[in-house]
């Protein structure tokens, strides 16, 4: 679980990664609160092992450079996932240079790199509250 500054933010953003919302729990004012999202199709369904992730409405403000978790995920195909997320509104953030920060408030996704634990091929996403976001290529 980790802390979000603007649940609704979050959902739509995990959206354009495949994610749907399977939980949600509000205050009495109807604020959303807590927010279980997951990925409800095909062989990456929860049932079949697939991702969860549950986020909560941070209390204080969210520091990027304390992200005290990290999002890896895989894709099939990580070069039209981030075709994809540009379509969506992402910033291009071309190489990743060891950015830190909100990249001045922008959800950024950078260019495909080919680390040597991820020969494949890997892009990082920065998400609305600039937590990153690595994901793989399936083999």
């Amino acid at each position: 679980m980790a802390h979000a500054r603007d649940l609704e933010a979050t959902v739509a953003f995990y959206a354009s990664l495949g994610f749907e919302c399977d939980g949600r729990l509000e205050d009495a004012r109807g604020r959303l609160q807590w927010v279980s999202l997951s990925i409800r199709s095909g062989t990456a369904a929860p049932e079949n092992g697939g991702p969860s992730i549950m986020f909560a409405r941070a209390a204080e403000p969210v520091v990027p450079e304390q992200q005290a978790v990290l999002f890896y995920m895989y894709s099939r195909d990580v070069a039209a996932l981030r075709t994809h997320l540009l379509a969506s509104g992402l910033a291009d953030g071309g190489a990743y240079r060891g950015q830190r920060g909100p990249n001045q408030g922008r959800m950024v996704v950078f260019d495909l790199a080919h680390p040597e634990y991820m020969s494949a091929g890997e892009i990082r996403v920065s998400d609305p509250d600039a937590y990153c976001i690595l994901v793989g290529q399936l083999g």
